[in-house]
């Protein structure tokens, strides 16, 4: 494998045509066990790729034209990216959908700074809660990526916190997200006239990233995938 920066230029240059970003690197220290390798040995760099915005809406629309039919169809299409550069780099591919599972949220705080918004969802400072993970690369070598985002939780400088009261189900509240009561109002005639049909409401009301919100072609693939 080509020195650390190499390989960060290339992963880039590999997936920013799909709308797939590098989000981070995280790099462990001696003595720290990182993820697994498929040659058996731990990881030492473990590099986020994802999302920012509505970046991979076009790209993956456009696939999914030729793949009718597939189960789990942003999952498949981001494999399809993902492995083949993997092998290319010498790298494991790691998915949120996959087992083992990996700590994904751990690591985006870890290499991004970020921390939970009160939806649950890891909130930017520029991109909100427009943007997510689609995969991770693990790597022999420490390598560090430069991309942390440092600054101020961008839920502490909220001054009306609009959240916490936009919730038709008041599901959301300060001491956390109440997965029951979300579930219940999207199976409602007024959920499914809703959020389900047009995304979560709340999501909707942070004023932070805004322009970066998902197309509504995009939020309702997201909600349709709902386990309800």
């Amino acid at each position: 494998m080509t020195g650390g920066s190499d390989v960060l230029d290339d992963i880039r240059a590999a997936l920013a045509p799909h709308g797939i970003f590098l989000r981070g690197c995280v790099r462990f220290s001696e003595g720290e066990e990182g993820p697994s390798l498929t040659n058996g040995r731990r990881a030492r760099s473990v590099v986020l790729l994802g999302n920012i915005g509505g970046s991979v809406w076009e790209p993956f629309s456009r696939w999914r034209e030729d793949h009718a039919g597939i189960e789990n169809p942003l999952d498949e299409w981001s494999k399809s990216l993902i492995r083949p550069l993997a092998a290319r780099l010498g790298a494991t591919a790691y998915f949120p959908s996959d087992p083992p599972w990996q700590p994904f949220q751990q690591w985006a705080m870890r290499a991004e700074g970020l921390r939970p918004s009160p939806l649950g969802i890891l909130i930017h400072p520029v991109y909100g809660l427009w943007h997510g993970y689609r995969g991770a690369l693990g790597l022999a070598e420490a390598i560090e990526s430069g991309d942390a985002v440092a600054g101020e939780h961008p839920c502490d400088r909220c001054r009306d916190k609009p959240c916490l009261t936009t919730c038709p189900a008041g599901a959301i509240s300060a001491e956390g997200f109440d997965v029951g009561a979300c579930r219940s109002h999207l199976r409602s005639g007024e959920g499914r006239g809703g959020c389900l049909g047009g995304g979560c409401l709340a999501r909707a009301a942070c004023p932070v990233g805004l322009e970066y919100r998902y197309p509504p072609a995009q939020l309702g693939f997201h909600m349709a995938a709902l386990d309800l």
